[in-house]
C-alpha cells in the first residue's frame, strides 16, 4: 500500500496542534472513570508506601528493643565473674561462704531482670501502621456515595443565619 521506491512514505504522518495531555472541555464518562481509576490506583501506591514506612519504624523499634534482651543474656551468662566472685569473698568475711555467694547469685539475677524490663519497655512502644489505618479509614470514607451530605446537615454553618446577623 505504501509506495517506498523513492524512500518517502505515501502518507505523512500529521503534526497535532493540540495538546493531547490538556484536560478536555467535556470529558466523557470513560474518560472521568479512566482519570478516577487512575486516581485511585496512585492512592493504594500511597498507602501502601505509607505503611511500609510505619512497618519498617516499628521493625527497627523492635530490633533496638532487641538489644536489651540480648545485653540481658549477656549478662547471665557472661557476667563479670571476677567482680561478683570479689563480692561473695568480700561478704565471706561476714557471713557464711554459701549465703555470700547466695547473695552475689541474687544480685545478678536484678540485673538480668532489671535490663529485660528495659527491653519490654522498649518493645511495648510498637503501636503498629496507626497512620495508614487512619489514613484508609478517612478514603474509605471520602469514597462513600454522600458522605459530605450528612455533614452539611450538623456542620454550624447550616444552624446560623444566613443574612451574617
Amino acid at each position: 500500500m505504501s509506495d517506498r521506491r523513492n524512500g518517502v512514505p505515501s502518507t505523512v504522518t500529521s503534526i497535532p496542534l493540540v495538546d493531547p495531555h490538556a484536560p478536555k472541555a467535556d470529558p466523557s464518562i470513560g474518560d472521568l472513570v479512566k482519570d478516577a481509576t487512575a486516581q485511585v490506583s496512585t492512592l493504594v501506591r500511597a498507602e501502601v508506601e505509607l505503611a511500609k514506612a510505619e512497618i519498617t519504624r516499628d521493625v527497627k523499634k523492635g530490633l533496638t528493643g532487641s538489644v536489651y534482651f540480648i545485653l540481658a543474656l549477656v549478662v547471665l551468662f557472661y557476667s563479670t565473674f571476677f567482680f561478683f566472685f570479689f563480692l561473695a569473698e568480700l561478704l565471706d568475711t561476714w557471713l557464711w561462704r554459701w549465703v555470700a555467694f547466695l547473695i552475689v547469685f541474687g544480685v545478678m539475677l536484678v540485673v538480668t531482670g532489671l535490663l529485660a524490663l528495659f527491653g519490654y519497655l522498649k518493645v511495648r512502644r510498637i503501636r503498629g501502621p496507626r497512620q495508614t489505618i487512619e489514613s484508609v479509614r478517612e478514603t474509605r470514607e471520602a469514597l462513600t456515595p454522600g458522605h459530605d451530605k450528612g455533614k452539611a446537615l450538623t456542620s454550624p454553618e447550616s444552624t446560623t443565619d444566613p443574612s451574617g446577623w
